[in-house]
């Protein structure tokens, strides 16, 4: 069975680019021309991939990756948000809203495809962490069968990339993790991602289990400290 991607964008000649695309490399593809759009067609559709714009009128991306997140009949697609705007507070914007990715305009045809693939191979499980064991630290526990961290009996939510990201730390208490090992085992080798990206994933990973638990070892990495 073919993945299946929903690409959202209000510039109809963007959306029916990337579809062709995506189409060419045997997606299924569907696509929607605002936020509101792609909240109705991703509860209908259920796709595995949302590849989306943040400035539309009306409901922008962020609005409707925020929606989707917190409607939990879905099973939670991977959001790749594309924007022509690179500044910093756009690109925290979006994960915090629970997105996953991050591409900016132009596109470049076969950059996207590369990206999608090693999304898509990830999704499949080929580039995730080595998952399987629920791990308890004091009152944090990280439940990687059901991706769920719980906090004092309370659960959290976690967009995928954090709970990745949380799960190696938390695997090997103590132990620093270069920035260079998190891109390869949380992002793999196929996807460009710049360090402030894991910047932001630590900010918001620590905003949700306190300060405390996560270590930064300046110029190296960072560490789990429990």
């Amino acid at each position: 069975m073919s993945s299946k991607i929903l690409v959202v964008d209000d510039e109809v000649d963007i959306v029916e680019f990337i579809c062709y695309n995506l189409e060419k490399e045997g997606y299924e593809v569907k696509s929607a021309n605002s936020g509101a759009d792609a909240v109705l067609v991703t509860k209908s559709f259920q796709p595995d991939l949302i590849i989306m714009d943040v400035m539309m009128p009306g409901m922008d991306g962020i609005e409707a990756c925020r929606e989707i997140r917190e409607d939990e009949q879905l099973h939670r697609p991977f959001v790749m948000f594309l924007t022509a705007r690179s500044e910093e507070y756009s690109e925290i914007a979006g994960f915090d809203a629970g997105g996953d990715d991050y591409v900016t305009k132009p596109i470049k045809p076969r950059a996207l495809i590369s990206r999608v693939h090693a999304i898509m191979k990830r999704q499949s499980g080929q580039h995730e962490p080595d998952l399987g064991v629920v791990l308890h630290h004091g009152d944090l526990i990280v439940n990687p069968n059901e991706y769920v961290v719980t906090l004092d009996g309370e659960k959290l939510t976690l967009p995928r990339k954090e709970f990745d990201l949380l799960y190696l730390l938390a695997s090997k208490p103590a132990k620093v993790f270069t920035r260079e090992k998190i891109l390869r085992k949380v992002w793999g080798t196929e996807v460009f991602v710049v360090d402030r990206t894991i910047d932001v994933h630590i900010r918001k990973i620590r905003e949700k289990i306190g300060d405390d638990k996560i270590s930064t070892v300046k110029g190296v990495g960072y560490k789990f400290v429990g």
